[in-house]
């Protein structure tokens, strides 16, 4: 594979409009704002405020167009230098981009966040619950809650996992949780992330640019700090290492300068003051595991693996991987080593098994959710595979295997051949899909090139578990850049905001 080509932003000239432009008016900024059909995330909420917002959409309302753009030209320049990118791949080449960053912040009232935070939390419960349950007892199973054969024949069921103890019970010690909100301004989970979930590395220098370039707009402000992050991830995985171990080795395992997040393991790497290894750093003698270094092997206790579980090991699973570690699950299995997160944990995050969430909050926790979900139609089911075929043109149609956005079909987007198309992936292969209704995602302004208008938003929070689990303030907003799209996946061309989350 050639290496990954590096895509300059564009430069500040080519979208920036005359000082003139600017909207006058004592809206100022927002004076051309089209307040849009949708929950507005700054401008047209209806609780009432707390100061701190008020101050915020004010001093917002003071700044030029032209001089918003200067300093969103400058942002995206900074973030092209630090080498804060992603991946893209085609067929052809690979290239580096920067994750479009957007200046006007998502702004979250304490109370607000308070709930999300709950709500994060308890998913977060009943996920490591049902985890331990399906690997084990498997009551779940037998109190017929979630149909047997959508975990056991689950392609991210691990049968390795089968009756293996991982410390304090926690195989999902790394979560993001990501979360729409409609148009009463209800917060409700479209998916879970449980085995190598991204982007906080984002969620972190957005707020270091956005503290640089605008301090105008966050003087004063009783923001939420997200600066704990990295020390919170190494005390996690020190929390989570086998038993016995005073001082734990902690490193995180990349499958290297290729993968499309590798910004982020170097740069958590960093955060945390770990090692950032490869396979073939590591090694495994007497099912320990070691890593080399220039004095010798040293002992390697919690490994945060950024790989997902086929390429882990090719002794246990795919025997062609390059990436992985021959006898690492099998070390893992003994109890000589932890991973973060746990083998088998993408089953959890499965989006048929999504559907059933509520109930397992409900049966696990004794609780109703605190967060809703989004309806889901589940293919493989009779029911819903009829349901979804007469509605094609009304749902979001999603292969439960996918991220990304990738495969995914917004029905009332689509074309009537697109349509056809994919009718008959699904009557080809029910059981890969779900559906859902198109859900009316909140929107927040943002910087366009006609000037600020309403782009769709969502927001993923991250929730690290050790012996108790802690939610990072805020989260990374992605904002859907294409005007009417409900795609925010930065592979589908979506961008990012700082989220801010008000202490007061």
């Amino acid at each position: 594979m050639n290496k990954p080509v590096l895509q300059s932003p564009s430069p500040a000239s080519s979208s920036a409009s005359p000082a003139g432009a600017a909207p006058k008016s004592a809206a100022g900024l927002f004076a051309a704002y089209d307040t849009p059909d949708f929950f507005c995330e700054l401008m047209n909420r209806t609780d009432a405020l707390p100061p701190s917002l008020q101050t915020v959409r004010d001093r917002l309302a003071e700044f030029d167009l032209a001089e918003l753009r200067h300093r969103t030209n400058t942002a995206e320049a900074q973030l092209y230098r630090l080498g804060i990118t992603f991946t893209v791949y085609s067929d052809r080449e690979a290239i580096d981009r920067i994750l479009p960053f957007d200046m006007i912040p998502r702004v979250l009232t304490a109370a607000e966040w308070d709930h999300i935070d709950h709500g994060v939390q308890q998913r977060v419960r009943a996920l490591n619950l049902f985890l331990r349950d399906i690997y084990h007892e498997r009551h779940v199973l037998r109190d017929g809650i979630i149909p047997a054969g959508l975990v056991l024949n689950n392609p991210n069921y691990c049968e390795a996992m089968v009756g293996v103890p991982v410390p304090g019970d926690v195989y999902v010690h790394i979560n993001g949780t990501d979360l729409i909100r409609d148009r009463s301004g209800r917060f409700m989970v479209l998916e879970d992330n449980a085995r190598t979930p991204s982007g906080v590395s984002y969620v972190i220098e957005n707020r270091h640019m956005t503290l640089r370039l605008m301090p105008d707009l966050a003087s004063g402000m009783p923001l939420r700090s997200v600066e704990e992050y990295g020390l919170r991830l190494h005390q996690t995985l020190c929390e989570v290492a086998p038993e016995g171990v005073s001082d734990p080795q902690v490193v995180l395992f990349s499958p290297g300068i290729y993968n499309s997040a590798y910004f982020e393991h170097v740069f958590l790497a960093r955060e945390m003051g770990v090692p950032l290894v490869e396979g073939r750093d590591l090694i495994v003698e007497n099912h320990r595991v070691y890593m080399r270094t220039v004095a010798g092997l040293r002992p390697v206790h919690s490994i945060y693996r950024r790989l997902n579980d086929e390429y882990l090991d090719p002794l246990a699973f795919n025997p062609d991987s390059m990436l992985g570690v021959p006898g690492l699950v099998e070390a893992y299995r003994r109890g000589n080593v932890t991973l973060a997160n746990a083998l088998g944990t993408g089953v959890a995050d499965d989006k048929a098994v999504y559907a059933y969430m509520p109930r397992l909050i409900r049966y696990y926790l004794g609780e109703d959710p605190i967060l809703d979900s989004v309806q889901t139609n589940i293919c493989a089911e009779e029911e819903g595979l009829a349901y979804t075929l007469a509605n094609m043109d009304k749902l979001v149609i999603k292969p439960v295997g996918e991220s990304g956005g990738y495969g995914l079909l917004i029905g009332s987007q689509a074309t009537q051949t697109e349509l056809d198309e994919f009718r008959a992936k699904l009557l080809e292969d029910p059981s890969n899909y779900i559906s859902q209704p198109v859900i009316d995602l909140s929107v927040s302004p943002t910087l366009c090139p006609s000037g600020v208008e309403a782009r769709h938003v969502d927001l993923r929070p991250f929730a690290l578990t050790g012996h108790n689990t802690w939610v990072l303030p805020g989260g990374l907003s992605r904002v859907a850049l294409r005007k009417g799209s409900l795609v925010v996946n930065s592979s589908q061309g979506g961008g990012s905001k700082d989220t801010w989350v008000m202490a007061r």
